[in-house]
């Protein structure tokens, strides 16, 4: 079996295709907040491998493919944002300044934990691109002296964890205002926060694409200043 399935390409696309689509049709019948279709998926492929006892490193050979499509994915979410380029023209300011501030209270959120649980220096900076989306975090993390196989699960639990926390702390904090909704989806947890942003609108979804840009941009900038912090 494991012989078979190194060498299909096709067969390991099914599977993670396979469990997504479950994982949201889960969802769907549910509507429970908690029941992230990503991390429904992530658990059923876990399950999987681990049933037939196939290599993780078998599993990401024959579905590379897919993750390559991470990146012109993300470009993608550039024309909701065309579409929105007057209401991007009018709230500049606001929504550049809202960006910047995620990105400095999330450096600010991982050196307070790095601190509090001694983590090393190659730990601290492992994280340092927890928000930023995987095309560019990955990356970052490795040009940081960082380990990107842990960046990788990171970015992907911190998308998920702010995916399904959105709704209550809009609530709690009585965030009503579409463009701070994008903004802070989309600069806290990147294309999974955005899928999440599109739910509520056109105008969150929009504002949530330019986020992920921008903060992947800055982050770069910004995370080697933080990186000498330990």
């Amino acid at each position: 079996m494991t012989d078979f399935f190194s060498n299909s390409v096709y067969f390991g696309a099914v599977i993670s295709l396979f469990a997504y689509f479950l994982g949201d049709s889960i969802k769907r019948k549910t509507k429970i907040a908690l029941i992230n279709p990503l991390l429904i998926s992530v658990v059923i492929t876990i399950l999987f491998l681990t049933t037939l006892k196939i290599p993780y490193s078998s599993y990401q050979s024959v579905t590379r493919f897919l993750h390559n499509l991470l990146t012109p994915v993300t470009v993608c979410l550039a024309v909701p944002l065309y579409e929105k380029l007057q209401l991007l023209r009018k709230d500049f300011v606001a929504i550049i300044s809202g960006i910047i501030s995620g990105i400095i209270s999330s450096g600010v959120c991982v050196l307070f934990v790095a601190l509090i649980f001694h983590l090393s220096h190659t730990e601290y900076v492992t994280l340092l691109p927890k928000s930023i989306t995987t095309a560019i975090g990955v990356g970052l993390s490795e040009k940081l002296s960082g380990i990107p196989s842990i960046t990788a699960p990171v970015i992907v639990i911190t998308g998920v964890s702010g995916n399904i926390l959105a709704p209550f702390v809009f609530k709690i904090l009585k965030i009503k205002e579409p463009v701070a909704r994008g903004v802070a989806l989309g600069t806290s947890a990147h294309a999974i926060g955005t899928s999440k942003a599109f739910e509520y609108g056109e105008i969150e979804g929009a504002m949530s694409s330019l986020s992920i840009v921008v903060s992947g941009i800055m982050t770069v900038i910004i995370a080697p200043v933080f990186a000498c912090f330990i």
